[in-house]
Protein backbone atom coordinates (compact mmCIF):
# COMPACT_ATOMS: atom_id res chain seq x y z
CA UNK A 1 0.00 0.00 0.00
CA UNK A 2 2.65 2.67 0.71
CA UNK A 3 4.49 1.76 -2.58
CA UNK A 4 1.38 2.63 -4.47
CA UNK A 5 0.88 5.59 -2.65
CA UNK A 6 4.52 6.71 -3.05
CA UNK A 7 4.26 5.95 -6.70
CA UNK A 8 0.62 7.45 -7.59
CA UNK A 9 1.73 10.66 -5.33
CA UNK A 10 4.93 11.12 -6.88
CA UNK A 11 2.63 10.76 -10.72
CA UNK A 12 0.07 12.84 -9.82
CA UNK A 13 2.83 16.06 -8.90
CA UNK A 14 4.73 15.31 -11.48
CA UNK A 15 1.55 15.61 -14.05
CA UNK A 16 0.71 19.16 -12.19
CA UNK A 17 3.89 20.38 -13.43
CA UNK A 18 5.28 20.49 -9.41
CA UNK A 19 9.57 20.40 -9.41
CA UNK A 20 10.93 16.99 -8.58
CA UNK A 21 12.42 17.96 -5.22
CA UNK A 22 8.88 18.89 -3.69
CA UNK A 23 6.92 15.88 -5.17
CA UNK A 24 9.61 13.53 -4.19
CA UNK A 25 9.09 15.65 -0.63
CA UNK A 26 5.49 14.81 -0.24
CA UNK A 27 5.61 11.59 -1.60
CA UNK A 28 7.72 11.20 1.26
CA UNK A 29 5.31 12.64 4.26
CA UNK A 30 2.41 10.73 2.63
CA UNK A 31 3.87 7.55 3.39
CA UNK A 32 5.50 8.57 6.43
CA UNK A 33 2.09 9.17 7.61
CA UNK A 34 0.52 6.42 6.50
CA UNK A 35 2.83 4.05 8.13
CA UNK A 36 2.34 5.76 11.42
CA UNK A 37 -0.87 6.32 11.40
CA UNK A 38 -1.82 7.58 14.75
CA UNK A 39 1.63 7.69 15.71
CA UNK A 40 2.62 10.73 14.27
CA UNK A 41 5.89 12.59 15.78
CA UNK A 42 6.25 15.98 14.04
CA UNK A 43 8.97 16.61 16.66
CA UNK A 44 11.01 13.51 15.62
CA UNK A 45 10.34 13.91 11.97
CA UNK A 46 11.93 17.02 11.96
CA UNK A 47 14.79 15.57 14.02
CA UNK A 48 15.51 12.58 11.57
CA UNK A 49 15.30 14.96 8.47
CA UNK A 50 17.49 17.08 10.03
CA UNK A 51 20.18 14.29 12.00
CA UNK A 52 20.05 13.04 7.49
CA UNK A 53 21.88 15.83 6.67
CA UNK A 54 24.23 16.25 9.29
CA UNK A 55 26.93 14.21 7.75
CA UNK A 56 30.60 16.14 7.76
CA UNK A 57 30.92 13.94 3.84
CA UNK A 58 27.96 16.11 2.89
CA UNK A 59 29.94 19.25 3.34
CA UNK A 60 31.95 18.55 -0.16
CA UNK A 61 28.30 19.15 -1.68
CA UNK A 62 28.20 22.84 -1.49
CA UNK A 63 31.97 23.50 -1.57
CA UNK A 64 32.44 21.77 -4.91
CA UNK A 65 29.53 23.70 -6.14
CA UNK A 66 31.58 26.96 -4.71
CA UNK A 67 34.58 26.15 -6.47
CA UNK A 68 32.92 25.51 -9.75
CA UNK A 69 31.00 29.07 -9.68
CA UNK A 70 34.39 30.86 -8.12
CA UNK A 71 36.32 28.88 -11.33
CA UNK A 72 33.39 30.64 -13.75
CA UNK A 73 33.56 33.86 -12.73
CA UNK A 74 37.67 33.79 -13.08
CA UNK A 75 37.95 33.28 -16.21
CA UNK A 76 39.67 30.20 -15.77
CA UNK A 77 37.20 28.23 -18.11
CA UNK A 78 37.87 30.67 -20.88
CA UNK A 79 41.60 29.62 -20.26
CA UNK A 80 41.00 26.11 -20.34
CA UNK A 81 38.96 26.18 -23.40
CA UNK A 82 41.78 28.18 -25.14
CA UNK A 83 44.30 25.84 -23.68
CA UNK A 84 42.37 22.97 -25.59
CA UNK A 85 41.57 24.40 -28.76
CA UNK A 86 45.08 24.69 -28.94
CA UNK A 87 46.08 21.59 -28.05
CA UNK A 88 43.48 19.26 -30.22
CA UNK A 89 42.18 21.89 -32.54
CA UNK A 90 43.78 20.88 -35.72
CA UNK A 91 41.71 17.55 -35.52
CA UNK A 92 38.48 17.15 -37.92
CA UNK A 93 36.37 19.03 -36.13
CA UNK A 94 38.37 20.85 -33.87
CA UNK A 95 36.03 22.88 -31.71
CA UNK A 96 34.43 19.61 -30.75
CA UNK A 97 37.26 18.26 -29.68
CA UNK A 98 38.40 21.28 -27.62
CA UNK A 99 35.04 20.84 -26.04
CA UNK A 100 35.60 17.79 -25.16
CA UNK A 101 38.53 18.16 -23.31
CA UNK A 102 37.81 21.28 -21.38
CA UNK A 103 34.88 19.39 -20.02
CA UNK A 104 37.27 16.34 -19.13
CA UNK A 105 39.78 18.71 -17.25
CA UNK A 106 36.81 20.85 -15.80
CA UNK A 107 35.58 18.05 -14.54
CA UNK A 108 38.29 17.64 -12.53
CA UNK A 109 37.65 20.29 -10.63
CA UNK A 110 33.83 20.47 -10.15
CA UNK A 111 31.63 17.18 -9.66
CA UNK A 112 28.82 18.13 -11.62
CA UNK A 113 27.44 18.64 -15.39
CA UNK A 114 25.26 22.02 -14.35
CA UNK A 115 28.66 23.65 -13.45
CA UNK A 116 30.37 22.49 -16.41
CA UNK A 117 27.32 23.78 -18.88
CA UNK A 118 26.27 26.57 -17.28
CA UNK A 119 29.79 28.46 -17.46
CA UNK A 120 32.49 26.15 -19.76
CA UNK A 121 29.11 25.79 -22.22
CA UNK A 122 28.91 29.90 -22.88
CA UNK A 123 32.33 29.50 -24.16
CA UNK A 124 32.01 27.09 -26.36
CA UNK A 125 28.63 27.64 -27.87
CA UNK A 126 29.99 30.89 -28.81
CA UNK A 127 33.57 29.85 -30.52
CA UNK A 128 31.41 27.27 -32.34
CA UNK A 129 28.72 29.62 -33.53
CA UNK A 130 31.61 31.74 -34.85
CA UNK A 131 33.72 29.42 -36.27
CA UNK A 132 30.45 28.33 -38.42
CA UNK A 133 29.47 24.95 -36.87
CA UNK A 134 25.31 23.96 -36.48
CA UNK A 135 23.60 24.84 -33.56
CA UNK A 136 22.19 21.44 -32.95
CA UNK A 137 25.91 19.70 -33.13
CA UNK A 138 27.11 22.51 -30.67
CA UNK A 139 24.30 22.25 -28.26
CA UNK A 140 24.62 18.69 -28.37
CA UNK A 141 28.32 18.21 -27.73
CA UNK A 142 28.45 20.60 -25.13
CA UNK A 143 25.82 18.84 -23.36
CA UNK A 144 27.24 15.31 -23.82
CA UNK A 145 30.41 16.60 -22.75
CA UNK A 146 29.21 18.53 -19.32
CA UNK A 147 28.34 14.45 -18.46
CA UNK A 148 31.63 13.87 -17.64
CA UNK A 149 31.65 15.79 -14.87
CA UNK A 150 29.70 13.75 -12.78
CA UNK A 151 31.81 10.48 -14.00
CA UNK A 152 35.12 11.96 -13.35
CA UNK A 153 36.10 12.38 -9.81
CA UNK A 154 35.45 14.17 -8.03
CA UNK A 155 32.10 14.04 -8.73
CA UNK A 156 29.33 15.24 -6.48
CA UNK A 157 26.75 11.73 -7.12
CA UNK A 158 29.49 9.75 -6.26
CA UNK A 159 29.84 11.87 -2.59
CA UNK A 160 26.05 11.32 -2.16
CA UNK A 161 26.11 7.37 -3.49
CA UNK A 162 28.94 7.14 -1.16
CA UNK A 163 26.95 7.99 1.88
CA UNK A 164 23.92 5.93 1.52
CA UNK A 165 26.21 3.45 0.07
CA UNK A 166 28.75 3.51 2.81
CA UNK A 167 31.15 2.81 0.94
CA UNK A 168 34.51 4.65 0.39
CA UNK A 169 34.16 7.66 -1.53
CA UNK A 170 37.89 7.72 -2.12
CA UNK A 171 37.39 4.24 -4.36
CA UNK A 172 34.43 5.62 -6.11
CA UNK A 173 36.46 8.45 -7.13
CA UNK A 174 39.04 6.03 -8.54
CA UNK A 175 36.78 3.88 -10.21
CA UNK A 176 35.47 7.08 -11.83
CA UNK A 177 39.16 7.65 -13.75
CA UNK A 178 38.42 4.73 -16.33
CA UNK A 179 35.01 5.40 -17.18
CA UNK A 180 35.57 9.09 -17.61
CA UNK A 181 38.50 8.95 -19.98
CA UNK A 182 36.65 6.34 -21.92
CA UNK A 183 33.59 8.67 -22.42
CA UNK A 184 36.10 11.19 -23.50
CA UNK A 185 37.54 9.25 -26.21
CA UNK A 186 34.10 8.14 -27.83
CA UNK A 187 33.02 11.78 -27.37
CA UNK A 188 35.91 12.47 -29.54
CA UNK A 189 35.56 9.94 -32.23
CA UNK A 190 31.71 10.59 -32.65
CA UNK A 191 32.91 14.33 -33.71
CA UNK A 192 35.65 13.12 -35.88
CA UNK A 193 32.86 11.20 -37.81
CA UNK A 194 30.54 14.01 -37.65
CA UNK A 195 33.25 16.18 -38.53
CA UNK A 196 33.87 14.67 -41.60
CA UNK A 197 30.24 14.10 -42.97
CA UNK A 198 29.40 18.05 -42.38
CA UNK A 199 32.66 19.26 -43.13
CA UNK A 200 33.21 21.12 -40.27
CA UNK A 201 36.02 23.76 -39.99
CA UNK A 202 39.53 22.73 -38.12
CA UNK A 203 42.23 25.08 -37.11
CA UNK A 204 45.82 24.93 -38.74
CA UNK A 205 48.59 22.97 -36.05
CA UNK A 206 49.22 25.79 -33.95
CA UNK A 207 52.96 24.50 -32.97
CA UNK A 208 54.60 23.69 -30.36
CA UNK A 209 55.61 27.19 -28.85
CA UNK A 210 51.72 28.22 -28.92
CA UNK A 211 50.59 24.95 -27.35
CA UNK A 212 53.24 25.46 -24.58
CA UNK A 213 52.23 29.11 -24.15
CA UNK A 214 48.82 27.91 -24.00
CA UNK A 215 49.71 25.72 -20.99
CA UNK A 216 51.36 28.38 -19.22
CA UNK A 217 48.40 30.46 -19.14
CA UNK A 218 46.26 27.69 -17.87
CA UNK A 219 48.82 26.14 -15.66
CA UNK A 220 47.37 27.10 -12.93
CA UNK A 221 43.45 25.84 -13.28
CA UNK A 222 44.97 22.15 -14.77
CA UNK A 223 46.69 22.06 -11.18
CA UNK A 224 43.51 22.31 -9.65
CA UNK A 225 42.16 18.43 -10.05
CA UNK A 226 45.94 17.22 -9.49
CA UNK A 227 45.92 18.62 -6.30
CA UNK A 228 42.50 17.20 -5.49
CA UNK A 229 42.80 13.77 -6.03
CA UNK A 230 46.50 13.58 -5.50
CA UNK A 231 45.53 14.44 -1.93
CA UNK A 232 42.80 12.49 -1.68
CA UNK A 233 44.34 8.91 -3.46
CA UNK A 234 47.37 9.90 -1.21
CA UNK A 235 45.72 10.26 2.95
CA UNK A 236 46.52 13.78 2.48
CA UNK A 237 42.74 14.95 3.19
CA UNK A 238 39.22 13.71 2.53
CA UNK A 239 36.90 14.74 -0.23
CA UNK A 240 35.55 17.30 2.25
CA UNK A 241 38.68 18.60 2.70
CA UNK A 242 39.70 18.49 -0.83
CA UNK A 243 36.25 20.72 -1.59
CA UNK A 244 37.70 23.08 0.78
CA UNK A 245 41.03 23.48 -0.76
CA UNK A 246 39.27 23.82 -4.31
CA UNK A 247 37.53 26.65 -2.66
CA UNK A 248 40.45 28.32 -1.19
CA UNK A 249 42.36 27.67 -4.36
CA UNK A 250 39.91 28.74 -6.78
CA UNK A 251 39.78 32.39 -4.34
CA UNK A 252 43.37 32.52 -4.53
CA UNK A 253 43.38 32.27 -8.17
CA UNK A 254 39.90 34.78 -9.06
CA UNK A 255 40.87 37.20 -6.28
CA UNK A 256 44.47 37.59 -5.65
CA UNK A 257 45.75 36.43 -9.06
CA UNK A 258 43.73 36.67 -12.23
CA UNK A 259 41.54 39.72 -9.78
CA UNK A 260 38.17 39.03 -11.68
CA UNK A 261 36.54 38.21 -8.68
CA UNK A 262 35.14 40.82 -6.44
CA UNK A 263 33.39 41.38 -3.15
CA UNK A 264 30.15 41.91 -5.38
CA UNK A 265 30.96 39.00 -7.00
CA UNK A 266 31.47 36.86 -4.19
CA UNK A 267 27.91 37.66 -2.84
CA UNK A 268 26.19 37.09 -5.62
CA UNK A 269 28.34 33.50 -5.93
CA UNK A 270 27.29 32.73 -2.07
CA UNK A 271 23.80 32.90 -2.92
CA UNK A 272 23.87 30.97 -5.83
CA UNK A 273 25.85 28.10 -4.34
CA UNK A 274 23.35 28.34 -1.58
CA UNK A 275 20.31 27.69 -4.25
CA UNK A 276 21.93 25.09 -6.32
CA UNK A 277 22.53 23.55 -2.92
CA UNK A 278 19.40 23.73 -1.53
CA UNK A 279 18.09 22.22 -4.91
CA UNK A 280 20.12 19.23 -4.57
CA UNK A 281 19.43 18.83 -0.90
Amino acid sequence: MTTFIVTAGMIILFLLGIPVGYSLGVAGLLAYFNEMGSRVNIPMLAQRMQYGVNNFLLLAIPLFILAAKLMNTAGITTRLFNFARLLVGFLPGGLGHANTVASLIFAGMSGAAVADAAGLGQVELKAMRDEGYDDDFSVAITAASSTIGPIFPPSIPMVIFGLVAEVSVGRLFLGGVVPGLAMTVALMIMVAISARRKNYPRIPFPGFREIIKGFSHAFLPILTPIILLGGIWSGQFTPTEAAAVAVAYALVLGVAIYREIGLKDLGQIFIATAKETAAIG
